[in-house]
């Protein structure tokens, strides 16, 4: 009758095999063998209790991150749901001379799982809310309510006054998460402040101070100004352009084809968040003479060629500017806040901060783009945004009315005809 090991809880039974062997060989006297046995059955055991403790650990893990899933509301039936689909899992790795072994995962969400940003929401929400950011009042304070951070996924922003504030909230972010497993990088954070700042450090880590970062695709600089972010999207747009050199010299493809090119793949990599930047007169023409180069350039047309931008617009024939088509966004942006009973973005656009501002001429707002061209005030606009109908033929005549890209340009093209 074989012995039954205490430590059989743990131990494989390549284990236990060594283990009876080695009992053999102390009964046989084979001195040699049985110090080999015991080496093997010491390494062997060894691994056996680690990888029985880490399954343990990942037990315990997945237990509390589904106690912390039902504490955000999810019923039991979906968290059994989740458990399910994410025991047991395991992956392989494809390399250039096969695939690997395939190897157990225990941690992490699938990737292209449309339920992975969910779960990852939940975790980073469950996060924000034992950090106590919510009933923190550091922020900023806009129309009475207070804004101290902004997630997209794992994309965190934290806003604050002050550098005591902002460290505060760091700090409450970086302890709670670091219990739920989750570091945050100190080296990827960057710092931006609207004046001066010196150097930053957070438990002796210095923090990179700068003055423009993007975030979502987007550049936020410090001073708010979307002129910078509005060049680089137009030297995006050069760049498309020129990756479609090889179409649009061909002579297979027709014109009207070649237009629709530029405007599916050119214009919407520069109207990228077009709806949310404050556009001066410097902008405004800095986006016509892109439109006007897409154009020539399209048309082979030289810089040396003497053609008047009424002859090219003449030619091309688009039924609104590229201008009018970041106009008509803003304008179905706006329509969209305002019918929103309670939004951030709605407070963001109406609220007043406090304090006063600086001395000299106020800055051009997002809001006052849209009562030029539309030319009504705001009360007014309120009222024409709740009937969908007449906020849509708005619209619509404001971008037929943006056919040429500069007024200036339309009465030239008018006296030719003439």
């Amino acid at each position: 009758m074989k012995r039954k090991c205490k430590k059989a809880k743990w131990l494989s039974n390549e284990a236990l095999q060594i283990a009876e062997e080695r009992r053999q060989a102390k009964c046989e006297g084979d001195c040699e063998r049985y110090r080999k046995l015991n080496a093997d059955f010491q390494r062997t055991a060894r691994r056996d209790k680690k990888a029985f403790l880490n399954e343990q650990c990942k037990q315990i893990e997945e237990n509390n991150r589904m106690g912390r899933t039902r504490e955000m509301g999810v019923p039991d039936h979906l968290i059994c749901l989740l458990r399910n689909l994410y025991v047991g899992q395991e992956a392989t790795v494809r390399t250039g001379y096969g695939t690997t072994d395939w190897f157990k995962i225990g941690k992490g969400v699938r990737q292209g799982c449309i339920l992975s940003p969910c779960l990852f929401n939940l975790y980073a929400e469950y996060i924000m809310r034992k950090a106590g950011l919510d009933e923190s009042q550091a922020g900023i304070k806009i129309a009475g309510r207070n804004i101290n951070n902004l997630r997209y996924a794992d994309d965190t922003t934290l806003m604050a006054e002050s550098e005591e504030e902002l460290k505060n909230l760091l700090m409450r972010v970086k302890e709670e998460s670091a219990k739920y497993g989750l570091k945050l990088n100190i080296k990827k954070t960057k710092i931006m402040a609207t004046g001066p700042i010196t150097s930053w450090q957070i438990e002796g880590e210095e923090m990179e101070a700068v003055r423009d970062f993007t975030y979502l695709g987007a550049m936020i600089t410090a001073d708010g100004d979307s002129s910078h972010e509005i060049k680089r999207r137009l030297l995006l747009g050069r760049r498309a352009m020129t990756g479609l050199d090889s179409i649009l010299r061909s002579r297979d493809v027709t014109l009207p084809t070649k237009v629709r090119i530029v405007k599916a793949m050119v214009f919407p990599v520069v109207m990228y968040g077009s709806e949310s930047w404050t556009i001066k007169k410097a902008d405004r023409r800095r986006i016509d003479a892109f439109e006007l180069w897409c154009w020539r350039r399209l048309l082979r047309v030289p810089w040396t060629a003497r053609r008047s931008n009424a002859s090219i617009l003449k030619e091309i024939r688009p039924e609104c500017s590229l201008e009018g088509q970041i106009v008509k966004l803003r304008l179905q942006y706006f329509g969209h806040l305002m019918r929103r009973e309670d939004s951030l973005e709605k407070t963001l656009m109406l609220g007043k901060m406090e304090g006063t501002r600086r001395r000299g001429r106020q800055r051009t707002r997002w809001l006052d783009s849209v009562f030029e061209v539309t030319s009504m005030s705001l009360t007014k606009l309120r009222e024409v945004v709740e009937d969908r109908g007449a906020w849509r033929a708005l619209v619509h005549g404001v971008t037929k009315s943006r056919t040429r890209l500069t007024t200036k340009q339309q009465q030239s093209s008018e006296n030719e005809t003439e």
